[in-house]
């Protein structure tokens, strides 16, 4: 699951074509399948989103949760992904973008009924 925070006014009309850039990111680099989106947009009103200084109100947040497995060449290939794309893409200043990635259990996930090392029929990988 991803949860993507920034001010509303500017989050609001690019939120779709963001969706879209990170899904792209996480299918090229993780193998994610394309029904895989899993996105929360939460756009937040300027006084109630506070931001380090020299950013501007495109900073945006991105939280990416997934269970752990993914070695840590593969999350930093997806982090630069990211802030590749993100810029070339919507004009995001690398400055204006935070990522960061938590990882779970498996077993502290909860999907369709069970536990996510209960699942053996995911349709990507967790060990890339």
């Amino acid at each position: 699951m991803i949860v993507i925070y920034g001010v509303k006014d500017r989050l609001n009309p690019i939120k779709a074509k963001l969706s879209n850039v990170i899904h792209e990111c996480m299918q090229s680099v993780l193998g994610m399948p394309e029904d895989k989106r899993a996105h929360r947009i939460v756009p937040l009103e300027r006084e109630d989103f506070y931001y380090p200084g020299g950013r501007s109100d495109a900073y945006t947040v991105i939280e990416i949760n997934m269970m752990s497995g993914r070695k840590p060449e593969t999350q930093k290939a997806l982090i630069k992904s990211l802030f590749q794309q993100l810029e070339s893409q919507l004009s995001l200043a690398p400055i204006d973008v935070e990522i960061t990635i938590k990882e779970q259990q498996p077993h502290q996930w909860g999907f369709r009924g069970m536990t996510g090392d209960e699942a053996n029929d995911l349709k990507y990988e967790v060990s890339v």
